[in-house]
């Protein structure tokens, strides 16, 4: 993570993002959100100006905070969810790991990030999901990389496999594999209630 930019490039693109966000993952996002507790807890990860996500999630009933390090993207969420709790920071050292939540949304935010912050995104999300609640993220099934389009930061999926086993080793089972509309990846895992 740079410390000269803990968006990683993402505020200085941030109204170009917003302008190109389209609705793709609403039909994912909404089925996830049925499977929810009513009035549960979630945080959006890399929540963005939190439309379409939040706001879905939002309008299903559900508690909704939002992190995101990118200031006017933060600024933009709180336009969208006024008075939702949220905060101005990246991932790797978000103080909202601290509480635990029913879900933990990561949409189009992972593979953002290197291999090392992946893996400790991942512990510290389960860290943070109440037993039986769940972690829904955007990743290409293969493992592969490229570039950002936006930031032209190189993004990287790891791959089915090695999330599979990431979460796995994190108390975290996948239930589910959905693909938008658009054809791209989920993975929906569910934090184990017991060593079952």
């Amino acid at each position: 993570m740079s410390s000269s930019d803990p968006s990683l490039g993402w505020d200085r693109v941030a109204t170009r993002f917003a302008s190109l966000r389209s609705d793709t993952g609403s039909d994912v996002v909404q089925h996830w959100a049925g499977q929810l507790p009513p009035g549960g807890s979630i945080v959006d990860i890399g929540c963005g100006t939190g439309w379409p996500i939040a706001r879905i999630l939002a309008d299903a009933g559900l508690a909704v905070s939002g992190i995101d390090p990118s200031p006017t993207l933060l600024a933009a969420f709180r336009k969208t969810l006024p008075g939702a709790p949220a905060a101005c920071e990246p991932v790797q050292t978000s103080s909202f790991f601290g509480r635990t939540f029913d879900g933990v949304v990561a949409i189009g935010l992972l593979f953002l990030l290197d291999d090392a912050d992946q893996h400790s995104a991942i512990a510290r999300i389960a860290g943070a999901l109440r037993p039986g609640g769940r972690l829904l993220f955007s990743a290409p099934r293969r493992a592969c990389h490229w570039h950002d389009t936006l930031t032209g930061r190189m993004s990287r999926s790891l791959g089915e496999g090695t999330y599979r086993a990431l979460l796995a080793g994190h108390r975290l089972d996948i239930v589910g594999m959905p693909v938008d509309s658009g054809g791209n990846d989920y993975f929906d895992a569910v934090a184990r209630r017991s060593d079952r």
